[in-house]
Protein backbone atom coordinates (compact mmCIF):
# COMPACT_ATOMS: atom_id res chain seq x y z
CA UNK A 1 0.00 0.00 0.00
CA UNK A 2 2.95 2.45 1.20
CA UNK A 3 4.72 1.68 -2.31
CA UNK A 4 1.67 3.37 -4.80
CA UNK A 5 1.23 6.33 -2.41
CA UNK A 6 2.92 9.65 -3.04
CA UNK A 7 2.31 12.39 -0.91
CA UNK A 8 2.15 11.53 2.53
CA UNK A 9 1.37 14.40 5.61
CA UNK A 10 2.37 13.27 9.07
CA UNK A 11 1.22 14.71 12.03
CA UNK A 12 3.54 14.98 15.03
CA UNK A 13 7.00 14.60 11.92
CA UNK A 14 9.23 15.50 15.18
CA UNK A 15 9.29 12.29 17.20
CA UNK A 16 12.15 10.23 16.86
CA UNK A 17 9.90 7.45 15.21
CA UNK A 18 7.45 9.19 13.17
CA UNK A 19 10.45 11.15 12.11
CA UNK A 20 12.54 7.85 10.99
CA UNK A 21 9.28 7.38 8.83
CA UNK A 22 9.32 10.37 7.16
CA UNK A 23 12.98 10.03 6.45
CA UNK A 24 12.12 6.48 5.04
CA UNK A 25 9.30 8.29 2.49
CA UNK A 26 11.66 10.70 1.30
CA UNK A 27 14.76 8.22 0.53
CA UNK A 28 12.08 6.79 -1.57
CA UNK A 29 10.89 9.68 -3.60
CA UNK A 30 7.56 10.59 -1.62
CA UNK A 31 6.44 14.76 -1.20
CA UNK A 32 6.68 14.70 2.88
CA UNK A 33 5.05 17.24 4.59
CA UNK A 34 4.25 17.34 8.46
CA UNK A 35 3.55 19.55 11.99
CA UNK A 36 4.58 19.43 15.35
CA UNK A 37 3.93 21.44 17.88
CA UNK A 38 7.84 22.80 18.15
CA UNK A 39 10.56 22.93 16.34
CA UNK A 40 13.62 20.81 16.63
CA UNK A 41 16.74 19.90 15.46
CA UNK A 42 14.88 16.36 13.99
CA UNK A 43 12.55 18.98 12.30
CA UNK A 44 15.64 21.09 11.43
CA UNK A 45 16.35 17.78 9.76
CA UNK A 46 13.73 16.94 8.17
CA UNK A 47 13.81 20.15 6.21
CA UNK A 48 16.89 19.52 4.90
CA UNK A 49 16.18 16.51 3.75
CA UNK A 50 13.03 18.26 1.64
CA UNK A 51 10.12 18.18 4.08
CA UNK A 52 8.00 20.72 4.02
CA UNK A 53 7.41 21.41 8.25
CA UNK A 54 4.99 23.70 10.04
CA UNK A 55 5.31 24.20 13.62
CA UNK A 56 1.99 24.30 15.04
CA UNK A 57 -1.39 22.05 13.64
CA UNK A 58 -3.76 23.82 11.18
CA UNK A 59 -5.81 22.16 8.70
CA UNK A 60 -3.71 24.58 6.19
CA UNK A 61 -0.73 22.52 6.71
CA UNK A 62 -1.99 19.91 4.90
CA UNK A 63 -1.38 19.43 0.53
CA UNK A 64 -4.55 19.49 -1.14
CA UNK A 65 -3.13 16.66 -3.27
CA UNK A 66 -2.68 13.79 0.02
CA UNK A 67 -2.69 10.72 -0.07
CA UNK A 68 -1.87 9.66 3.56
CA UNK A 69 -1.98 10.93 6.68
CA UNK A 70 0.45 9.08 9.62
CA UNK A 71 0.11 10.55 13.22
CA UNK A 72 2.29 9.87 16.36
CA UNK A 73 -0.12 7.75 18.57
CA UNK A 74 -0.29 11.26 20.95
CA UNK A 75 -2.10 12.63 18.27
CA UNK A 76 -5.73 12.28 19.25
CA UNK A 77 -8.61 11.71 16.71
CA UNK A 78 -10.21 15.38 16.82
CA UNK A 79 -6.75 16.92 15.65
CA UNK A 80 -7.48 19.38 12.66
CA UNK A 81 -4.88 17.94 10.14
CA UNK A 82 -6.48 14.22 10.75
CA UNK A 83 -9.59 15.85 10.09
CA UNK A 84 -8.30 17.67 7.20
CA UNK A 85 -6.66 14.70 5.84
CA UNK A 86 -9.65 12.91 5.92
CA UNK A 87 -11.68 15.64 4.29
CA UNK A 88 -9.50 15.28 1.35
CA UNK A 89 -9.55 11.35 1.07
CA UNK A 90 -6.65 10.31 2.21
CA UNK A 91 -6.00 7.05 3.77
CA UNK A 92 -5.03 7.40 8.01
CA UNK A 93 -2.14 5.47 9.90
CA UNK A 94 -1.03 5.73 13.26
CA UNK A 95 3.02 5.61 13.22
CA UNK A 96 2.83 1.73 14.45
CA UNK A 97 0.47 1.04 11.64
CA UNK A 98 2.31 2.56 8.84
CA UNK A 99 5.77 0.23 10.30
CA UNK A 100 3.43 -2.33 10.11
CA UNK A 101 2.19 -2.09 6.17
CA UNK A 102 6.46 -1.01 5.88
CA UNK A 103 6.91 -4.65 7.31
CA UNK A 104 5.32 -6.25 5.02
CA UNK A 105 7.81 -5.53 2.07
CA UNK A 106 10.75 -6.93 3.92
CA UNK A 107 12.26 -10.16 6.00
CA UNK A 108 11.36 -7.76 8.99
CA UNK A 109 13.40 -8.38 12.64
CA UNK A 110 11.54 -6.88 15.50
CA UNK A 111 13.50 -6.21 18.96
CA UNK A 112 11.01 -5.97 21.26
CA UNK A 113 10.54 -6.22 25.32
CA UNK A 114 10.87 -3.48 27.99
CA UNK A 115 13.81 -2.33 28.03
CA UNK A 116 17.47 -2.29 26.18
CA UNK A 117 15.26 -2.06 22.58
CA UNK A 118 17.18 1.03 21.01
CA UNK A 119 20.65 -0.52 22.20
CA UNK A 120 19.85 -3.81 20.71
CA UNK A 121 18.14 -3.21 17.70
CA UNK A 122 21.30 -0.61 16.75
CA UNK A 123 23.69 -3.52 17.73
CA UNK A 124 21.82 -6.03 15.46
CA UNK A 125 21.87 -3.57 12.79
CA UNK A 126 25.80 -2.61 12.52
CA UNK A 127 25.93 -6.09 12.80
CA UNK A 128 23.94 -6.98 9.36
CA UNK A 129 25.65 -3.96 7.80
CA UNK A 130 29.13 -5.19 8.13
CA UNK A 131 28.26 -8.56 6.99
CA UNK A 132 27.15 -6.90 4.01
CA UNK A 133 23.47 -7.50 4.35
CA UNK A 134 22.48 -3.46 3.34
CA UNK A 135 19.39 -3.67 5.96
CA UNK A 136 17.24 -1.24 6.27
CA UNK A 137 16.85 0.02 9.78
CA UNK A 138 14.36 1.97 12.63
CA UNK A 139 15.26 2.51 15.49
CA UNK A 140 14.31 5.08 18.24
CA UNK A 141 17.00 7.27 19.38
CA UNK A 142 19.99 8.50 17.13
CA UNK A 143 23.21 5.36 15.75
CA UNK A 144 26.42 7.83 15.75
CA UNK A 145 27.51 6.07 11.92
CA UNK A 146 23.87 6.56 10.46
CA UNK A 147 24.16 9.65 8.30
CA UNK A 148 20.09 9.78 8.92
CA UNK A 149 20.45 8.80 12.74
CA UNK A 150 17.48 6.78 13.27
CA UNK A 151 17.36 5.40 10.15
CA UNK A 152 19.13 3.64 8.06
CA UNK A 153 17.96 2.97 4.13
CA UNK A 154 19.39 -0.20 2.76
CA UNK A 155 18.56 -2.42 -0.46
CA UNK A 156 18.77 -5.45 1.25
CA UNK A 157 15.96 -7.85 2.34
CA UNK A 158 15.80 -7.21 5.99
CA UNK A 159 14.02 -4.58 7.86
CA UNK A 160 15.35 -4.09 11.48
CA UNK A 161 12.93 -2.26 13.62
CA UNK A 162 12.37 -1.64 16.92
CA UNK A 163 8.75 -2.28 18.33
CA UNK A 164 7.29 -0.84 21.12
CA UNK A 165 4.91 -2.34 23.46
CA UNK A 166 3.06 0.37 24.17
CA UNK A 167 -0.86 0.00 23.90
CA UNK A 168 0.29 -3.76 22.06
CA UNK A 169 1.85 -1.48 18.82
CA UNK A 170 4.45 -4.43 18.76
CA UNK A 171 1.25 -6.18 17.36
CA UNK A 172 0.93 -4.28 14.24
CA UNK A 173 4.59 -5.33 12.75
CA UNK A 174 4.43 -8.78 10.62
CA UNK A 175 7.89 -10.10 11.79
CA UNK A 176 9.75 -12.90 10.59
CA UNK A 177 12.13 -12.82 13.57
CA UNK A 178 11.73 -11.71 16.92
CA UNK A 179 14.52 -10.40 19.96
CA UNK A 180 12.94 -10.15 22.69
CA UNK A 181 14.88 -8.74 25.41
CA UNK A 182 12.46 -8.60 28.38
CA UNK A 183 9.16 -8.42 30.26
CA UNK A 184 8.26 -6.34 33.13
CA UNK A 185 5.63 -4.29 34.51
CA UNK A 186 5.18 -0.65 32.74
CA UNK A 187 2.57 1.54 30.68
CA UNK A 188 0.27 0.19 33.45
CA UNK A 189 -1.99 2.90 31.81
CA UNK A 190 -3.22 0.44 29.28
CA UNK A 191 -2.07 -2.81 30.38
CA UNK A 192 -3.93 -4.45 33.70
CA UNK A 193 -0.26 -5.96 35.12
CA UNK A 194 2.70 -7.64 33.84
CA UNK A 195 0.11 -10.94 33.37
CA UNK A 196 -1.91 -8.62 30.56
CA UNK A 197 1.83 -8.08 29.38
CA UNK A 198 3.03 -11.47 29.05
CA UNK A 199 -0.41 -12.13 27.26
CA UNK A 200 0.33 -9.65 24.73
CA UNK A 201 3.69 -10.40 24.09
CA UNK A 202 2.37 -14.18 23.69
CA UNK A 203 0.37 -13.08 21.33
CA UNK A 204 3.35 -11.39 19.33
CA UNK A 205 5.41 -14.26 19.19
CA UNK A 206 2.24 -16.54 17.84
CA UNK A 207 2.78 -14.39 14.85
CA UNK A 208 5.68 -16.69 14.20
CA UNK A 209 3.96 -19.75 14.11
CA UNK A 210 5.55 -22.58 11.57
CA UNK A 211 7.03 -19.82 9.77
CA UNK A 212 10.18 -17.66 12.45
CA UNK A 213 12.07 -18.13 14.99
CA UNK A 214 11.95 -15.77 18.53
CA UNK A 215 15.18 -15.33 20.26
CA UNK A 216 14.53 -14.87 23.74
CA UNK A 217 16.10 -14.15 27.44
CA UNK A 218 16.10 -17.17 29.36
CA UNK A 219 17.55 -15.12 32.22
CA UNK A 220 13.86 -13.43 32.28
CA UNK A 221 11.34 -14.94 34.81
CA UNK A 222 8.44 -13.63 32.14
CA UNK A 223 9.44 -14.57 29.21
CA UNK A 224 10.30 -18.13 30.68
CA UNK A 225 6.55 -17.94 30.29
CA UNK A 226 5.92 -18.00 26.58
CA UNK A 227 5.53 -20.44 25.00
CA UNK A 228 7.61 -20.30 21.89
CA UNK A 229 6.86 -22.36 18.93
CA UNK A 230 10.72 -21.90 17.39
CA UNK A 231 13.13 -20.76 20.14
CA UNK A 232 16.74 -19.76 20.46
CA UNK A 233 18.01 -18.75 23.58
CA UNK A 234 19.88 -16.50 25.30
CA UNK A 235 21.43 -15.38 28.94
CA UNK A 236 23.68 -16.11 31.63
CA UNK A 237 22.38 -19.02 33.68
CA UNK A 238 24.34 -21.43 31.75
CA UNK A 239 21.43 -23.31 29.85
CA UNK A 240 20.66 -21.00 27.03
CA UNK A 241 22.10 -21.70 23.55
CA UNK A 242 23.99 -18.50 23.29
CA UNK A 243 25.90 -18.02 27.25
CA UNK A 244 27.20 -15.52 28.63
CA UNK A 245 30.04 -17.29 31.03
CA UNK A 246 30.84 -14.44 32.48
CA UNK A 247 31.90 -10.68 32.78
CA UNK A 248 34.71 -8.34 33.79
CA UNK A 249 35.26 -4.35 33.41
CA UNK A 250 38.94 -3.95 33.64
CA UNK A 251 40.39 0.31 32.28
CA UNK A 252 36.52 0.88 30.92
CA UNK A 253 36.27 -1.85 28.94
CA UNK A 254 33.54 -4.63 29.47
CA UNK A 255 34.69 -8.53 28.49
CA UNK A 256 32.04 -10.89 28.57
CA UNK A 257 32.98 -13.84 27.74
CA UNK A 258 30.46 -16.52 26.39
CA UNK A 259 30.19 -20.19 24.42
CA UNK A 260 31.21 -18.70 21.26
CA UNK A 261 34.42 -16.48 22.28
CA UNK A 262 34.77 -12.98 23.66
CA UNK A 263 32.56 -9.85 23.56
CA UNK A 264 34.56 -6.27 24.23
CA UNK A 265 32.55 -3.35 25.00
CA UNK A 266 32.79 0.41 25.45
CA UNK A 267 29.80 0.68 27.25
CA UNK A 268 29.15 0.09 31.16
CA UNK A 269 26.67 -2.63 32.35
CA UNK A 270 25.42 -6.08 32.92
CA UNK A 271 22.08 -4.81 30.84
CA UNK A 272 24.82 -3.98 28.13
CA UNK A 273 26.49 -7.57 28.04
CA UNK A 274 22.73 -8.70 28.10
CA UNK A 275 21.94 -6.26 24.78
CA UNK A 276 25.35 -7.43 23.15
CA UNK A 277 24.14 -11.62 23.45
CA UNK A 278 20.79 -11.47 22.16
CA UNK A 279 22.16 -8.97 19.23
CA UNK A 280 24.74 -11.51 18.78
CA UNK A 281 22.50 -14.43 19.06
CA UNK A 282 20.05 -13.03 16.83
CA UNK A 283 22.64 -12.20 14.08
CA UNK A 284 24.24 -15.53 14.30
CA UNK A 285 21.05 -17.15 13.34
CA UNK A 286 21.20 -14.97 10.48
CA UNK A 287 24.66 -16.23 9.40
CA UNK A 288 26.54 -13.28 10.64
CA UNK A 289 30.04 -15.28 12.15
CA UNK A 290 31.02 -14.85 15.67
CA UNK A 291 34.13 -12.28 14.76
CA UNK A 292 31.83 -10.19 12.97
CA UNK A 293 29.39 -9.18 15.70
CA UNK A 294 32.85 -8.95 17.84
CA UNK A 295 34.41 -6.42 16.13
CA UNK A 296 31.48 -4.89 16.12
CA UNK A 297 30.62 -4.35 19.30
CA UNK A 298 34.39 -3.80 19.91
CA UNK A 299 34.06 -0.15 18.16
CA UNK A 300 30.28 0.20 19.75
CA UNK A 301 30.70 3.30 21.40
CA UNK A 302 26.44 3.47 21.82
CA UNK A 303 23.81 5.89 20.87
CA UNK A 304 21.81 8.99 21.75
CA UNK A 305 21.11 9.56 25.38
CA UNK A 306 21.76 5.82 26.41
CA UNK A 307 24.32 6.03 29.16
CA UNK A 308 25.66 8.92 26.56
CA UNK A 309 28.75 10.59 27.69
CA UNK A 310 27.80 14.22 26.68
CA UNK A 311 31.16 15.93 27.87
CA UNK A 312 32.24 17.51 31.58
CA UNK A 313 31.39 19.76 33.72
CA UNK A 314 34.06 21.00 36.85
CA UNK A 315 35.58 18.24 36.24
CA UNK A 316 32.56 15.70 36.28
CA UNK A 317 31.89 13.16 33.40
CA UNK A 318 28.05 14.12 32.28
CA UNK A 319 25.86 11.15 31.24
CA UNK A 320 22.79 11.74 29.20
CA UNK A 321 20.09 8.52 29.29
CA UNK A 322 16.74 7.81 28.62
CA UNK A 323 16.06 5.66 30.85
CA UNK A 324 12.50 5.93 32.41
CA UNK A 325 11.71 2.54 34.30
CA UNK A 326 12.98 1.53 37.69
CA UNK A 327 15.17 -0.93 36.49
CA UNK A 328 16.62 1.15 34.14
CA UNK A 329 17.56 3.58 36.83
CA UNK A 330 19.18 0.97 39.13
CA UNK A 331 20.72 -0.71 36.38
CA UNK A 332 22.64 2.97 34.66
CA UNK A 333 23.51 3.55 38.75
CA UNK A 334 25.41 -0.20 38.57
CA UNK A 335 26.73 0.76 35.53
CA UNK A 336 28.22 4.01 36.33
CA UNK A 337 29.95 2.59 40.02
CA UNK A 338 31.34 -0.24 37.58
CA UNK A 339 33.20 1.72 34.83
CA UNK A 340 33.70 4.92 37.47
CA UNK A 341 35.06 2.90 40.53
CA UNK A 342 35.15 4.96 43.99
CA UNK A 343 33.41 7.78 42.40
CA UNK A 344 30.24 9.72 43.90
CA UNK A 345 27.29 9.28 41.63
CA UNK A 346 25.21 12.33 41.53
CA UNK A 347 21.32 11.75 39.83
CA UNK A 348 19.10 14.07 38.23
CA UNK A 349 16.13 12.16 37.28
CA UNK A 350 12.75 13.31 35.51
CA UNK A 351 9.93 11.15 36.03
CA UNK A 352 8.03 10.51 32.75
CA UNK A 353 4.25 10.42 33.02
CA UNK A 354 2.06 10.44 36.33
CA UNK A 355 0.55 7.22 35.73
CA UNK A 356 3.82 5.32 35.75
CA UNK A 357 5.30 7.04 38.88
CA UNK A 358 2.18 6.31 40.43
CA UNK A 359 1.62 2.17 39.70
CA UNK A 360 5.36 2.22 40.53
CA UNK A 361 5.89 4.49 42.91
CA UNK A 362 7.93 2.35 45.60
CA UNK A 363 9.99 0.92 42.83
CA UNK A 364 11.23 4.27 41.54
CA UNK A 365 12.26 5.12 45.44
CA UNK A 366 14.48 1.67 45.96
CA UNK A 367 15.86 2.72 42.39
CA UNK A 368 16.76 6.40 42.37
CA UNK A 369 17.74 6.05 46.67
CA UNK A 370 21.03 3.96 44.78
CA UNK A 371 22.58 7.27 43.98
CA UNK A 372 24.98 9.34 46.16
CA UNK A 373 23.42 12.32 45.57
CA UNK A 374 19.63 12.90 44.26
CA UNK A 375 18.04 15.70 42.36
CA UNK A 376 14.32 14.46 41.01
CA UNK A 377 12.57 17.17 38.73
CA UNK A 378 8.96 17.66 38.34
CA UNK A 379 7.50 15.00 36.30
CA UNK A 380 7.12 15.44 33.16
CA UNK A 381 3.66 14.81 31.71
CA UNK A 382 2.44 13.19 28.82
CA UNK A 383 -0.88 14.27 26.87
CA UNK A 384 -3.35 11.19 26.63
CA UNK A 385 -1.74 8.79 28.93
CA UNK A 386 -3.42 9.18 31.71
CA UNK A 387 -2.24 11.89 33.33
CA UNK A 388 -4.98 12.36 36.45
CA UNK A 389 -3.13 10.29 39.38
CA UNK A 390 -2.41 12.94 42.22
CA UNK A 391 1.24 12.47 42.30
CA UNK A 392 4.32 14.67 42.39
CA UNK A 393 7.95 14.18 42.60
CA UNK A 394 7.57 15.91 46.23
CA UNK A 395 6.29 12.44 47.05
CA UNK A 396 9.30 10.71 46.06
CA UNK A 397 11.90 12.82 47.32
CA UNK A 398 9.72 12.81 50.66
CA UNK A 399 10.52 8.82 50.69
CA UNK A 400 14.13 9.33 50.09
CA UNK A 401 16.79 10.19 51.99
CA UNK A 402 18.97 13.57 51.28
CA UNK A 403 16.91 13.91 48.17
CA UNK A 404 16.34 17.66 46.65
CA UNK A 405 13.21 18.34 44.62
CA UNK A 406 13.41 20.68 41.19
CA UNK A 407 10.22 22.24 40.05
CA UNK A 408 11.70 22.15 36.59
CA UNK A 409 14.43 21.47 34.57
CA UNK A 410 16.06 25.04 34.74
CA UNK A 411 15.64 24.63 38.51
CA UNK A 412 17.53 21.04 38.67
CA UNK A 413 20.37 22.78 36.26
CA UNK A 414 20.82 24.94 38.92
CA UNK A 415 20.92 23.02 42.20
CA UNK A 416 23.71 20.60 40.02
CA UNK A 417 25.84 23.69 39.54
CA UNK A 418 26.17 23.63 42.99
CA UNK A 419 26.31 20.13 43.94
CA UNK A 420 28.76 18.91 41.23
CA UNK A 421 32.14 18.69 42.09
CA UNK A 422 35.06 17.30 40.63
CA UNK A 423 35.33 13.62 39.59
CA UNK A 424 31.60 12.95 40.20
CA UNK A 425 29.68 11.49 37.59
CA UNK A 426 26.43 13.06 37.14
CA UNK A 427 23.68 11.02 35.25
CA UNK A 428 20.91 12.98 34.26
CA UNK A 429 18.36 10.73 33.13
CA UNK A 430 14.38 10.06 31.82
CA UNK A 431 12.34 10.21 28.96
CA UNK A 432 11.23 13.91 29.23
CA UNK A 433 13.04 16.97 28.37
CA UNK A 434 15.51 16.64 31.35
CA UNK A 435 18.40 15.76 28.68
CA UNK A 436 18.90 19.72 27.98
CA UNK A 437 20.38 20.02 31.08
CA UNK A 438 23.27 17.63 29.97
CA UNK A 439 23.81 19.66 27.13
CA UNK A 440 23.69 22.70 29.06
CA UNK A 441 26.01 21.90 32.22
CA UNK A 442 28.61 21.00 29.00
Amino acid sequence: MIEGIQIVHFVGIGGIGVSAAAKWCLAKGKVVSGSDCAASAITDDLERLGAIVSIGHAAANVPAGVQLVVYSPAIVETNVERAQGSELGARELSYPQFLGEMSKGYSTIAVSGTNGKSTTTAMLALMLEAAGYDPTVIVGSLVPSFPLGNLRVGNGRFLVVEACEYRANMLEIHPEMIVLTNIEADHLDFYRDVDHIRETFQAFVDKLKGKGLTVWNEDDAQSNRLIVDRGVTYGFDGKSDYVGLSRSTVDGIQAVETNQGTLRLKIPGAYNAMNALAATSAAMELGVPFETCARVLSTFTGIWRRFERVGQFNGAEIVSDYGHHPTAIKATVEAAREFFPGRRIVLCFQPHQHSRTHELFDEFVESIATADEIVIAEIYGVAGRTEGKAVSSRDLVAKIEGARYASSPEDAERMLRDIVRDGDIVIVQGAGDIDAVARKLV
